[in-house]
């Protein structure tokens, strides 16, 4: 891989790492909720994760979607559900150390890594990453590589939101205003599901 290219390419792991998206909505909420090192397994679980997927994806996984379509629609609507799911979830959410919120847990590593199968984002993420970006030339090495310089570069991108979400906490001592916090977190996380209801063409 050229030096121009590998650039190229971390500036694009960098700008899908770090912009809005599912899992960037669900680790400021994380931040708020838990704090940074609680949310440490959610962050390392969405970069190696999501590493093990660029990597099937080149390896032969995207193959697979574009000789049965119809794995799209599944994918789709599953994780659309998953997503709203998730956005109930986090709605409910209160004050860690309220009654009603006591047992509230993180996502564990192994939720998060995978998530990222049924994360949309994700999917097109890992595809743009190997059809755009990975040279024919000593392609299965250059996959692992792919894979691995996204994985770096995601997991502290991904982190900017958990640190954010931490720094709000201050802010939002007040259980009405956490509350309010984790309700927007959960419309903000079904906006994401925009295009998977809209744009038929997503994948």
């Amino acid at each position: 891989m050229s030096t121009e290219l590998l650039l190229a390419f971390i500036a694009f792991a960098f700008v899908t790492s770090v912009t809005p998206g599912p899992n960037n909505m669900m680790l400021l909420a994380s931040g708020v909720n838990f704090g940074v090192r609680r949310s440490i397994p959610h962050m390392l679980g969405i970069s190696l994760g999501f590493m093990l997927l660029v990597a099937a994806v080149g390896l032969g996984l995207g193959q697979v979607f574009q000789r049965f379509p119809v794995l799209h629609d599944v994918l789709r609507y599953v994780g659309a559900a998953y997503l709203l799911y998730l956005a109930w979830k986090i709605a409910q959410s209160g004050a860690p150390q309220s009654r009603e919120n006591a047992e509230a847990k993180p996502f564990t590593f192994l939720q998060a890594a995978a998530f990222q199968w049924v994360n949309p984002k994700a999917w097109i993420m890992a595809i743009g990453a190997i059809t755009t970006y990975t040279p024919q030339d000593g392609f299965f090495s250059n996959v692992l590589l792919i894979a691995a310089l996204f994985a770096l570069v995601n997991c502290p991108s991904v982190g900017l939101w958990t640190i954010a979400g931490s720094l709000l906490r201050k802010w939002l001592d007040n259980p009405r205003a956490l509350r309010a916090f984790n309700f927007g977190m959960a419309l903000l996380l079904v906006a994401s599901l925009y295009p998977i209801i809209v744009d038929t063409g997503m994948f």
